[in-house]
């Protein structure tokens, strides 16, 4: 005779209490996730009103579409998209190759103290604020005593007044962004090579395979999904340039704005001057919502070639 037993269904509770350690990890991060980033988007409605700070939000009168038509007619949406975009899509081919490249190349080397310290060296800038960062640029290349034009100066050529020269800042953004973030994307990748099985590494090593057949075939394809992972959520991103970067190097020199200003740059700018609150909160949800489109179909794109690498 079979005793047939029923399982009485486990609750919400049981599964809390179960996991109560690891729910109260995530709690910080939940609550600092909602704070700064669920609780704004109450703020959204801004973006639709003449705002007044003795109205309040509710009682200031609602003026439609009119604040992105103002962007939009204003000659500069164009151009700060285009930057945006242009920048980070260069950030992110760049600091990806670099990123796996240095990952690469420190897991393959031997000696301990060699690989510790040139992950160190690699990974410092990271930790260096953008304002310390800014400073460094202009002990660079300021025109008057600048150590890029004492070389010039130097070796007999005109020194360049870099500040005042749009077509340079291109590379020099680029070039500190690389600088000062590299580290930390490299960092990920040893992680994901140092979970690669070594048993496959030591096979190819007895049927010859050398260095480089070793990364192109075992150690690039093991971290192929960790790359799409962090490519998906760079595009994320693509169209928020980072205010600290663009801002701390470039401030307010109007001589730049063509080649350097982005769409974070400009919001800032346009609250500092003209404290219209409806029309920045317009530029940023424009903004917001270019960002989840283009993840939304990024994703998708990924999802039909390979579902398994796909975010969501």
């Amino acid at each position: 005779m079979y005793v047939l037993k029923v399982h009485k269904r486990r609750g919400i509770l049981y599964d809390v209490k179960k996991n109560r350690t690891l729910l109260l990890m995530l709690l910080p991060a939940a609550l600092l996730t909602f704070v700064f980033a669920y609780l704004p988007m109450g703020g959204l409605i801004l973006a639709f009103k003449q705002f007044r700070y003795d109205l309040g939000i509710f009682g200031s009168d609602t003026v439609g579409l009119s604040n992105f038509k103002f962007f939009f007619q204003s000659g500069d949406a164009w151009n700060v998209t285009r930057n945006t975009v242009l920048y980070n899509l260069a950030f992110i081919m760049i600091n990806t190759v670099l990123e796996v490249g240095f990952a690469i190349v420190l897991s393959e080397i031997v000696n301990k103290f060699v690989k510790k310290t040139l992950q160190s060296i690699i990974f410092l800038p990271y930790f260096i604020s953008w304002v310390i960062v800014s400073s460094i640029a202009y002990s660079l290349f300021n025109f008057e005593n600048g150590t890029l034009n004492g070389i010039l100066s130097a070796i007999g050529i005109q020194p360049v007044n870099i500040y005042a020269e749009p077509s340079w800042w291109k590379y020099i953004i680029v070039a500190f962004s690389a600088w000062k973030g590299v580290g930390y994307g490299m960092v990920v990748y040893l992680a994901s090579i140092a979970g690669v099985d070594t048993s496959l590494h030591e096979a190819a090593q007895i049927d010859g395979a050398n260095i480089f057949h070793r990364i192109r075939y075992i150690t690039i394809p093991s971290i192929t999904p960790t790359i799409i992972t962090m490519t998906l959520l760079a595009v994320g991103k693509i169209f928020k340039g980072s205010l600290d970067l663009f801002y701390q190097l470039i401030g307010n020199n109007g001589a730049l704005f063509d080649a350097t200003d982005v769409i974070d740059t400009y919001v800032f700018r346009s609250l500092i001057q003209s404290g219209d609150i409806g029309k920045t909160a317009a530029v940023g949800l424009y903004q917001s919502v270019l960002c989840f489109v283009t993840i939304i179909i990024v994703n998708k794109i990924v999802k039909r070639a390979e579902a398994d690498y796909a975010l969501f």
